[in-house]
């Protein structure tokens, strides 16, 4: 796990600065730093929106008695997709608004959940219930 997160701490900033370099020759500098820009705005309101959705989701599903698992898990996208995109890039950009747009974070959700199902039935996590 630790040579993955090495390997993305390294290979994420190294493509990102290509690809301000690439847009600065392309579009150029300040049409560059603008988009820049206006991704972390327009990611932070769209944060905003959906995470201030799912935290209603989640109050109504406690209030209904039930476990607000898919909420969680929307919550945990949003969340991510949100720092994802004040990270100044337009990599981690891309994949923030993917992680904000509904249909394909119910495929990130699935995928997690499959993970987390193996992980727990392998017992590598688990739950503590106490009474």
């Amino acid at each position: 796990m630790f040579r993955v997160l090495l390997l993305i701490f390294i290979l994420v900033p190294a493509i990102e600065v290509g690809t301000f370099i690439f847009a600065g020759r392309y579009i150029g500098i300040p049409a560059t730093i603008a988009c820049i820009f206006l991704t972390g705005i327009i990611g932070a309101y769209l944060a905003k929106r959906e995470g201030t959705e799912t935290i209603k989701r989640v109050k109504l599903q406690l209030e209904s008695g039930q476990m607000p698992g898919d909420a969680v898990l929307d919550g945990a996208c949003i969340l991510v997709g949100g720092a994802l995109l004040l990270t100044p890039g337009f990599l981690t950009d891309i994949a923030g608004f993917s992680l904000l747009f509904p249909p394909i974070r119910k495929g990130v959700k699935i995928w997690l959940k499959a993970k987390l199902y193996n992980k727990i039935k392998s017992g590598q996590f688990y739950f503590i219930r106490r009474p």
